[in-house]
């Protein structure tokens, strides 16, 4: 069976490791596959890889036909945003370029959401960013590990809350990913950029004090920075990735 030690419970467990074989390109776009071969290499029932195959599915990443089987389908028709696929690809060969199109997609969003936020945010909410940056601070000296993790993920998903836009909270596990992603991956310096906490203290004081074009402004050197500080960690083969699909 699979290793007893694993965490998740079983259909996850092998959702994960499937997931991440599909995204690395290990079992390639045009593949066929079978709920049976499924069982068989994983050592599960039959159940638990129909659940698996029916993840998959909803995420656009495999088609089924009765006569057909199982299918992976083109990286261009799989759902790019949602979480678990962005966790799979931050895994895989492609990390830097699902990177630097995360770090667009921020670009366009989290901006917004701190001006928003300036306008729209509740006494809580700016409670909850300050007291998310005084957690960064406190931490800072240990900036690659789950506590700094956790104060980080909490301001940005506040941020988005606080914009107000529903559209653009739901943004909240994406940039979380991209969060925990790097610190899985060793992309996080042990020690916080002093540049980085004083734009995210610079974005808590802004939306505290209703300065929405102050807010948007720090929020975007955020990004810009968080961007910077991954491309100086690409390796040279991984300049000029492909597109996928």
């Amino acid at each position: 069976m699979v290793d007893s030690a694993e965490s998740l419970p079983l259909h996850e467990s092998v959702l994960e490791r499937l997931g991440a074989d599909i995204t690395s390109g290990v079992i390639a776009p045009g593949a066929r596959i079978s709920s049976d071969e499924i069982a068989t290499r994983f050592e599960v029932s039959r159940t638990v890889a129909r659940e698996v195959v029916r993840v998959l599915e909803s995420l656009g990443m495999v088609s089924t036909r009765r006569r057909a089987g199982i299918t992976v389908l083109d990286p261009g028709q799989w759902h790019a945003l949602d979480p678990k696929l962005i966790r799979w690809q931050l895994a895989g060969p492609n990390r830097f370029a699902q990177l630097a199109w995360l770090a667009e997609l921020r670009s366009g969003t989290e901006p917004l959401a701190a001006g928003l936020a300036a306008t729209h945010a509740t006494p809580e909410q700016c409670a909850s960013l300050t007291a998310a940056v005084m957690g960064m601070s406190a931490t800072s000296r240990a900036a690659n590990t789950a506590a700094y993790l956790d104060h980080d993920v909490t301001f940005h998903a506040t941020l988005l809350a606080a914009s107000g836009n529903p559209l653009l909270a739901v943004f909240a596990p994406i940039v979380r990913e991209v969060l925990t992603g790097r610190t899985e991956h060793e992309l996080m310096p042990a020690q916080a950029n002093p540049q980085a906490l004083q734009l995210h203290a610079a974005v808590a004081a802004a939306v505290q004090a209703g300065d929405s074009a102050a807010a948007e402004a720090a929020m975007r050197e955020i990004v810009t920075e968080s961007a910077s500080a991954i491309a100086c960690l690409q390796p040279p083969a991984a300049k000029s990735p492909a597109v996928p699909g």
